[in-house]
């Protein structure tokens, strides 16, 4: 029993004592497991340089609940179709929810979420400054998947309100997020790009709430070049963190073009970030402060202070609503991309130069509650965004353009960037849509990406898993 103890001691010890070693945990890798054809002929036009079906902003396009796997796509006749798999699964059971697509528009998306207090699924699609379409399942469905049968009649008819609810007649983006307590919330914007506001509602299970606009449109911004004084606020996501914190990184984009160096560039400028422990009534800057009020008079705004924590000008081609996550510890990360300044001062086409000069970069908070930021060392060469995942041990990656896939380990301090993935073989249009929730479910990076076709000629759309260290 003696040797017992002590040999128990050291172990204890060993694991405990810093600087004793064990085993280090594993760097970022991935493994392509399969592929999945979601739809042969889905519908495909080029706008705002992207499709439909395949916006890197859409929250979520892609989704898990309790073993099965949702999809939401428009078929090539245009008809909204929500899917469902078992987990690894190789057949998608697809039903219409009885909305065709109004307009050939990539910003009219579809997207999905979960309220856990009563188990439906809720869509929202087909919008952009303008009204949207709304349809949610019957209770339970997405609590007992394998006991309940997929078809269109567990869905309720499309609405133009949430059951009632009219939000604003000039609504885009909407991206649903759950909360830790179950209810469902439903983030949008009001009003225009270049002149909006970001807004949410809730739902409790039984009724939608509106709760009203959080950041302004108002304050003037100067630049070396000019003065703006309306803009809006593009989210690079919003997300609860496992400990129940709300974060938003965010750039903006000012309504007047005299604030750019050539009319050719973008306005977007400087990454700020906001976060809320209050479920998004109340928002505060990166030391804490109170900066805006959910509903209130005082929102978020471009003159707050300790918004900024990347400062960039207009001059860059600074991409909107780009990708974030959190990790582990609670802490966020983000992935912004631009044209850097070794490029030039003054970009003149945002297309052009950032397909030929773009980077993307890692922004993250440590644990010491410092920004560090890092340049991904693969050339964009497109003009789209670039996803972020983390895995169990916060290895990150970035999910780029045409589904290339770069990992940084956590033991590097995520500074040791490296091609994981090439993407040959996929023939990926460009941007992809992540299953942000899968990661932690199973282990799996699992992406929605559509082949390249021309014109308007339809084009597959696959979904496509690749397993991370076990």
């Amino acid at each position: 029993m003696k040797r017992r103890t002590v040999l128990a001691s050291a172990i204890l010890a060993a694991v405990a004592t810093p600087g004793i070693a064990r085993a280090a945990d594993p760097g970022p890798s991935v493994t392509p497991t399969g592929s999945t054809t979601l739809d042969s002929q889905a519908v495909f036009f080029v706008s705002y340089d992207g499709l439909v079906n395949n916006n890197a902003f859409q929250k979520n396009g892609l989704l898990t609940y309790k073993g099965y796997q949702y999809a939401v796509w428009y078929t090539a006749d245009k008809n909204a179709v929500v899917g469902r798999r078992v987990l690894g699964g190789s057949t998608w059971s697809t039903v219409r929810v009885g909305h065709t697509l109004k307009a050939s528009d990539s910003h009219n998306v579809i997207s999905m979420g979960v309220s856990k207090v009563d188990g439906r699924l809720h869509l929202n699609m087909d919008s952009h400054s303008d009204g949207f379409t709304y349809v949610k399942s019957v209770a339970g469905l997405m609590d007992n998947p394998a006991g309940l049968s997929w078809t269109s009649a567990r869905f309720g008819a499309p609405q133009s309100t949430l059951d009632g609810l009219a939000l604003t007649s000039q609504f885009t983006y909407p991206q649903f997020l759950s909360t830790p307590d179950g209810r469902l919330q439903l983030s949008y914007r009001v009003a225009i790009s270049g002149n909006g506001r970001n807004a949410l509602a809730e739902y409790d299970g039984s009724t939608w709430t509106d709760l009203g606009e959080w950041s302004s449109a108002t304050g003037t911004y100067t630049s070396e070049h000019g003065s703006s004084t309306a803009r809006n606020m593009y989210l690079h996501g919003i997300d609860y963190d496992r400990n129940g914190r709300l974060h938003s990184f965010f750039t903006w984009r000012e309504q007047n073009g005299a604030v750019m160096c050539n009319s050719g560039g973008i306005t977007n400028h400087d990454t700020g970030y906001v976060w809320s422990d209050d479920r998004g009534r109340t928002w505060r800057n990166n030391a804490g402060t109170v900066v805006g009020t959910t509903g209130g008079s005082d929102r978020v705004a471009v003159t707050d202070s300790g918004l900024v924590i990347d400062a960039l000008n207009p001059d860059h081609s600074l991409m909107n609503q780009e990708s974030q996550f959190t990790d582990s510890a609670g802490l966020p990360h983000a992935i912004i991309s631009y044209v850097p300044g070794r490029f030039g001062q003054c970009t003149t086409n945002y297309v052009t130069d950032r397909t030929a000069n773009g980077r993307a970069f890692h922004v993250r908070k440590n644990s010491a509650g410092t920004w560090q930021k890092t340049e991904i060392p693969v050339p964009l060469n497109s003009s789209q965004r670039t996803k972020l995942v983390l895995d169990k041990y916060d290895n990150a990656y970035a999910i780029f353009p045409f589904g290339r896939i770069a990992g940084a380990s956590k033991a590097s301090g995520h500074t040791d960037w490296t091609l994981l993935y090439d993407g040959s073989g996929l023939n990926a249009f460009g941007e992809v849509v992540i299953d942000e929730t899968r990661v932690a479910q199973d282990n799996v990076l699992s992406f929605m990406y559509q082949e390249k076709s021309s014109g308007t000629t339809p084009s597959a759309l696959h979904v496509v898993d690749f397993a991370l260290p076990a």
